[in-house]
Parts: structure tokens; C-alpha cells; sequence
């Protein structure tokens, strides 16, 4: 067997497997919710009624069925783009301009990504007008949706754009370690859109609104600083406008910070809650979450240019792909193409890290404010964002970033008593 056949059949055997361990784990959980809908859990017997509990297994169970065929219409579609000729007949359009290497890369790779997005569309599309609607959660008007849909079209380019062009010229003209200084570029690059995000690419899409002042301002305020914690401003996103989902967060980096609330959360806590909930997203700030996550994705980022420097210059991983002609943009665009299939296995490892500094963040947030706030809040967020409070333990320890309800009370309620 040559190299490139055997690179195809190792392609096909993970691709096969990724999808089946999908399908698998989506089973069980449809299952295991599916069996505890008749009863709410004890814990939560008191606050979330029967009808509640029922509609979150529904809705998560139909969330979970769609995805079974969503990871199936993936598949077909990377096997067209790579096997199926599909990144041929796109650098075939793109070739006879006679441009750079580096600017018919840039072109033939941002067609590749706007055409991924138009054959996402249908499962965009039904998850929004659809299983959204269905259940009362969707606020987005097909105007509304297109128009964010062109925003972000025009953002990938004008902002990507540059950035491949950057990348791929390293890749072409700074020889042996481009992966290195491509490493560099994109780091650097990422770290100013976190920066510049809060400020200048998410007012693009919501309306960002000072929290006005008053009591909860006060609040909010004294516990930033009892924390450490400056920031730009305290803000509230119309996340009303779009979705009946509540959420609060906190972003960019250096003195560019800002805490946000979703509209929908200020409406739906109490002042206690809410500075329980900002007291736990403060947590991931005081036990250095976000350094942690950026060295990790620094480490990860240059251990993935590193192989692609390998990569790109072994012709079995063209060919037993089904791409024709060896190139830099097109060893790039497999890479980023394939970098999901194959580190869909490393999902357990990321949730499991994820879920640890949750925990950490909740021990922090029950030592500044009183873990009974935290948990009411908990309570009424799964309430209102229906999440299941059934998960199964596996496809949760698999998948999900976030401790399963139960457990994350649970462990509050241990919190609470020490």
C-alpha cells in the first residue's frame, strides 16, 4: 500500500469512528434524558415544575438529534471538498488570474471558508427558525439573521483576509521556520482581537448599554473592587433582541475589560444573584482562567504549525486527500479542514479542564458572596435557558464544559456548609 493510499484510509477510519462515537453518545443521551422526563430530580423538585423539567429534556433532546445529522452532513461535505474534488475545482476557478501564489491562496482559502458557511446554511437556518422557535427561544427576524450573516461575512474577509495573506506569505519566503514566525503572527493576532472585540466587533452586532446607576451599580462596583478587578465599564447587551437566552460574561484583555449582562438575566436575577453570578466570572479572572487558557492555546497553536511545517512538504498528504497540486494555501486549508476530525478526540480532555476551572471559579465566587445566591441563580438559568438537568454521565463528561446541574449544586451545597 503507498503512503498516500494509506493516509486515505487512515482519514476515513477516523472520520468513520468520529462520527460514530457522535451518533453513539448523542443515543445515550436522548436515551437518558428521555427515561428521567416523567420525574423532576429531587434537588430541584421545589423550584422547577414538572412542565419546565419536560420541556428541557424536549428541547434537548431535539438539539442533540439534529446534531446527529449535522456531524453526518459535515462528514459528506469534507469528503467533497477533500475526496470529492470539491478544493480542486476551487483552486481551478482561482488559477487562471495568473496572480501571486500568496494572493490566489488567499482568495481560493476564503472561498473555500464562505462556501463552508452557504452549505452550513440549512442547519443554521433550521436551529434558528425552527427548533429556536419552536420552544420560545428565538427573537432573530430573517432581516436581523441576514444581516448578521453579511456582517460576518464581510468581517471574515477584511479581517481574515490580511491575516492568511500574512501567513501564507511567511509560509512561502521565510523558509524552514515559517510555522514559527506564522506562529507569531497569529498569536499576536489573537490577542488584539480580544482586545479590540469588546470595543469594536461586538457593538457591530448588539447594543451595549451602561448599567444605569443605582443600587445594583453600587453593588457591582464594591465587589470589582473587593476583587481586584478594573474594567472598562459595566455593560447590558440587548441579547433580548435575538434570543431568549441568559448569560453574563466578561471580556477582552488589559485595560480594555468589560463586564457584560444579557438584558434577559438583569430581568430575570435578583441583585443578590447577579452578584453571585459576576462574583463566579470574577473567580475565572482572580485564578488566572483566561492566562491559562491563552498559554494553552499558544502551546497548542504552535504544536499544529509545527506538524503543518512537516506536512506541507509530504506529497502522500495531497494525494491521499484527493487534492492534485502540492501547494502552501492548499496544505493550510487541508490542515484546518482536518485539525477538527482528528482532535475530536481530544474533546474529553478539554471538557474535563473546563469543567475543573468551573468548579474553581464557583469555590471562589461562594467565598466573596453567599453560595445560596449562586445557586438560586443557577436554578432560574436552567429554568428559563431549559437545560436538561438529566444529562447522561457520559455524554456530559464527553462534551459538556460545564459541570451537569445536579453535580454543580451539589458541589455549592458542600461549599455552602464548609
Amino acid at each position: 500500500m503507498t503512503a498516500d493510499n494509506l493516509f486515505t484510509l487512515i482519514f476515513l477510519l477516523t472520520l468513520g469512528a468520529s462520527l460514530l462515537m457522535q451518533w453513539w453518545l448523542a443515543n445515550r443521551q436522548i436515551g437518558h434524558i428521555q427515561q428521567n422526563r416523567a420525574e423532576v430530580p429531587a434537588e430541584f423538585s421545589e423550584h422547577i415544575s414538572l412542565d419546565e423539567h419536560q420541556k428541557a429534556a424536549d428541547y434537548t433532546t431535539t438539539k442533540v438529534a439534529l446534531g446527529r445529522y449535522e456531524a453526518a452532513y459535515g462528514a459528506l461535505i469534507l469528503l467533497w471538498f477533500t475526496l470529492g474534488g470539491l478544493m480542486n475545482q476551487i483552486n481551478e476557478l482561482w488559477l487562471p488570474f495568473g496572480w501571486s501564489t500568496t494572493l490566489t491562496g488567499v482568495a481560493v482559502i476564503i472561498t473555500i471558508m464562505l462556501a463552508g458557511s452557504l452549505l452550513d446554511l440549512p442547519f443554521t437556518l433550521y436551529r434558528t427558525f425552527v427548533t429556536e422557535q419552536r420552544f420560545g427561544f428565538n427573537r432573530t427576524t430573517p432581516v436581523v439573521f441576514i444581516v448578521d450573516m453579511l456582517k460576518g461575512a464581510l468581517l471574515a474577509i477584511l479581517l481574515g483576509g490580511p491575516l492568511i495573506w500574512v501567513i501564507l506569505w511567511l509560509m512561502d519566503n521565510s523558509g524552514s521556520l515559517w510555522w514559527l514566525y506564522a506562529w507569531m503572527v497569529w498569536f499576536g493576532f489573537s490577542l488584539f482581537m480580544m482586545w479590540a472585540y469588546p470595543a469594536f466587533i461586538a457593538p457591530l452586532f448588539n447594543k451595549f448599554e451602561a448599567l444605569e446607576e443605582g443600587e445594583l451599580k453600587s453593588r457591582i462596583e464594591s465587589l470589582l473592587q473587593q476583587c481586584g478587578f478594573i474594567s472598562k465599564g459595566i455593560y447590558v447587551m440587548d441579547g433580548s433582541r435575538r434570543s431568549a437566552h441568559g448569560n453574563a460574561y466578561f471580556s477582552g484583555i488589559g485595560n480594555n475589560k468589560r463586564i457584560v449582562f444579557y438584558d434577559t438575566l438583569i430581568e430575570q436575577l435578583s441583585a443578590d444573584e447577579i452578584e453571585a453570578v459576576l462574583a463566579h466570572e470574577l473567580g475565572h479572572f482572580r485564578m488566572h482562567h483566561i492566562r491559562k487558557r491563552l498559554i494553552s492555546m499558544a502551546i497548542i497553536g504552535l504544536g499544529s504549525l509545527a506538524l503543518l511545517g512537516w506536512l506541507i512538504d509530504q506529497p502522500w498528504f495531497y494525494q491521499g486527500l484527493g487534492v492534485d497540486m502540492a501547494s502552501t494555501y492548499l496544505g493550510l486549508t487541508l490542515f484546518m479542514l482536518l485539525s477538527p476530525v482528528f482532535g475530536f478526540f481530544t474533546t474529553p480532555l478539554m471538557s474535563w479542564f473546563s469543567r475543573k476551572h468551573e468548579f474553581e471559579a464557583d469555590a471562589y465566587a461562594a467565598k466573596q458572596r453567599d453560595a445560596r445566591d449562586l445557586i438560586r441563580a443557577l436554578v432560574k438559568m436552567y429554568q428559563e435557558n431549559a437545560s436538561t438537568l438529566t444529562p447522561d454521565p457520559l455524554y456530559s463528561s464527553f462534551y459538556d464544559s460545564h459541570p451537569p446541574a445536579p453535580v454543580r449544586v451539589s458541589h455549592l451545597q458542600k461549599l455552602q456548609t464548609t
